[in-house]
């Protein structure tokens, strides 16, 4: 039995020893060659695929730092002096952003004088300008109201009724304005009617009511036959009247 299994041993030892040789032959081979286009699937790989990582600003410093370097490599680092330009007429000509510097000056006696009279007079027209406008707006009713009537009594009445309710809702206002203000607002009224305060109380009260009010206006500074001039003496009226528009628009 012994003899029998040494037969067997001597048989399979050669077998053993070629598998043997073969894995080690196998493992000095090299690798086989890859064709050109696997070669260069794997280049394109490896070339995205650390760039897939970076986000698009890094990606965008890389490329601006190889420009540079390239840039260098070809004119010198030291050489060359960096600048914005701008390009006219096709010649290229050096652009420089300037920095925003800002001069400023104690006002002068006169300049403060005249700033406080600009302050004066747009506080006037705030206050003021929203009656004018709403009587602009009563006097256009009135007018179209008194069109359609045909006797002067029925006339008569309607304005004493009407003036009735402007004095109930506009004494108490027009009694805490300044005599400035009310200087502003003849203006203003003037502006909105296209008639002075004179002509106006002429036309609805009578002549004796314009002369008597004309001269307690003369006696307070003012006249109730002020004009208005938007591209003239009353410009900066103009000016806060077109501001207070705006507001009014929205």
């Amino acid at each position: 039995m012994p003899l029998f299994r040494a037969r067997y041993i001597y048989i399979f030892i050669p077998f053993i020893l070629l598998m043997m040789v073969q894995s080690a032959f196998a493992q000095q081979q090299p690798p086989s060659k890859l064709s050109q286009q696997q070669q260069d699937s794997i280049k394109k790989a490896s070339a995205l695929q650390p760039s897939s990582k970076l986000s698009l600003q890094q990606q965008d410093s890389i490329k601006r730092a190889s420009a540079l370097q390239q840039f260098n490599n070809r004119f010198g680092k030291n050489d060359t002096i960096w600048s914005q330009v701008i390009v006219y007429d096709g010649d290229t000509i050096p652009a420089k952003t300037l920095t925003v510097v800002f001069v400023d000056k104690a006002m002068t006696h006169a300049m403060r004088r005249r700033m406080e009279a600009l302050t004066r007079l747009r506080n006037a027209v705030y206050v003021t300008y929203p009656y004018a406008r709403k009587a602009g707006m009563i006097l256009n009713d009135m007018n179209a109201q008194l069109a359609k009537m045909n006797s002067e009594s029925e006339k008569k009445d309607y304005i004493k009724g009407k003036e009735k309710e402007l004095k109930k809702e506009f004494t108490d206002p027009m009694e805490k304005l300044s005599v400035y203000q009310g200087q502003i607002l003849m203006k203003l009224i003037n502006r909105q009617t296209g008639n002075n305060c004179y002509d106006i109380i002429k036309e609805y009260r009578g002549s004796f009511s314009a002369r008597l009010w004309q001269t307690v206006a003369f006696f307070f500074g003012s006249s109730l036959k002020q004009s208005y001039d938007a591209q003239g003496d009353d410009h900066n009226i103009e000016v806060i009247v077109q501001e207070v528009e705006r507001m009014y628009r929205g």
